[in-house]
């Protein structure tokens, strides 16, 4: 768990995700779509990618991928991202956490 949160706490906005996710893609399309550059961690392709996939999923993230977060604080999954972006208010939490400008 501490691994999590020392990489989530690196950024911004921190993703963990994988290369071949269909879901990790769009959500990464969607930040970089509103002017964010999140740090990305792909767990099929780091170090101990099991053991973060594993903490991920003890944070309420099933599936484990992808897994945003923002102002070092775990955000959720695609579903609740989307839901954020939908109702107006992921923008508000990339300001606070000082990822977008205007």
């Amino acid at each position: 768990m501490d691994r999590v949160a020392k990489l989530a706490s690196q950024k911004a906005v921190v993703i963990f995700s994988k290369s071949s996710c269909g879901m990790c893609h769009a959500i990464k399309r969607l930040f970089y779509d509103l002017g964010v550059a999140p740090a990305i961690y792909e767990v099929d392709e780091v170090s101990r990618g099991k053991e973060i996939e594993w903490c991920l999923m003890k944070l309420g993230c099933n599936p484990s991928v992808p897994a945003v977060f923002i102002g070092g604080k775990f955000v959720g999954a695609a579903n609740t991202v989307m839901t954020l972006h939908l109702n107006g208010s992921l923008k508000k939490m990339l300001r606070d956490a000082g990822a977008l400008w205007l």
